[in-house]
């Protein structure tokens, strides 16, 4: 019991920072039909320029200003770079950020170096959030998942209970009608690309002293948010909040399992007499399998749910 309330617990934390990052890219593709392939570079920006603040001016600065820094840079790109190639088709765009997303990273590695940064979590957020038996759950952990909540609410609030929120819902299936409202349609989608922006900024913010802040962070979580957001499905937000958890508990919870199938069918006498290679393949734990598991469901989702979870469309 108790390992399974740590360990859903940890699924759950990681899988709402990883509702942090994929939001932002769901909410840029379903307004904008805009994949953004330098989504987690922004993300790693974010952890980046928290860092810097942080030693300058403390981690709650940080945590405010960040997001700003971000989305206002993710507002320039969009206004000076991909408003350009935006109207050359989808394959433009991917190739605009595909080579975005590289030249973020050598600009990364020029002021701060290969190596990892030293951004550690705030003294007031260390320690336990509470003990269950013998094992601790950690205050930052708890603080991911608020944080996470909380941004979901005000995205909630802010597409459903406010004028912009409906006029950039207009915006995505009549923007001729609401450009002869007044409206400046472009400065809108402007808006919404900083903002995905910001939402990547604010994951790196609380996900990078939770990690490690390095120039690779944005490769090793990059390919798993596009499968949260397939998964999902394109362009829903609820798919995605769903997707994260599920991917982030099965995650965790395979890293934590030291077992092979050989191990469960010789516990019940049943090991097989295989060849060498099924034999060493066999013998894989799940543990050395989980990184592999979000690539598999993906696969899965594909083959007999193409548009996803909760998606409205294929691919």
């Amino acid at each position: 019991m108790e390992f399974t309330l740590i360990t859903l617990l940890n699924g759950v934390s990681y899988g709402l920072l990883l509702f942090m990052l994929s939001s932002g890219l769901t909410l840029i593709f379903s307004m904008m039909g805009v994949l953004n392939f330098a989504h987690a570079s922004f993300y790693m920006l974010g952890a980046y320029f928290a860092y810097a603040i942080s030693i300058r001016l403390g981690f709650w600065p940080a945590l405010l200003l960040t997001p700003l820094l971000v989305g206002l840079l993710g507002a320039l790109v969009e206004r000076y770079g991909l408003r350009f190639v935006h109207k050359y088709g989808h394959i433009p765009e991917l190739l605009f950020t595909f080579g975005l997303s590289y030249v973020i990273v050598e600009l990364v590695q020029l002021i701060w170096g290969r190596a990892s940064v030293p951004y550690a979590t705030p003294a007031a957020l260390e320690g336990p959030l509470f003990t269950l038996y013998s094992t601790t759950f950690p205050i930052y952990r708890g603080f991911m998942m608020l944080v996470a909540l909380l941004m979901l609410l005000a995205i909630y609030l802010l597409l459903t209970r406010s004028r912009i929120g409906l006029v950039i819902q207009a915006a995505l299936s009549h923007p001729e009608a609401v450009e002869a409202l007044g409206h400046n349609v472009p400065r809108v989608f402007m808006l919404v690309f900083g903002g995905g922006c910001a939402l990547a900024g604010l994951a790196g913010v609380v996900g990078g002293n939770a990690f490690v802040t390095e120039p690779g962070m944005a490769a090793s979580l990059g390919s798993i948010i596009f499968v949260v957001v397939v998964v999902g499905g394109m362009g829903s937000l609820a798919g995605a909040f769903v997707a994260s958890l599920l991917i982030g508990v099965l995650q965790t919870f395979a890293v934590a399992l030291d077992y092979s199938l050989l191990s469960l069918l010789a516990r019940f006498g049943l090991a097989p007499a295989a060849s060498a290679p099924v034999y060493a393949i066999l013998s894989l734990s799940i543990a050395q399998i989980a990184p592999i598991m979000p690539y598999l469901l993906l696969v899965l989702i594909l083959i007999f749910r193409p548009r996803g979870l909760l998606g409205t469309r294929e691919g």
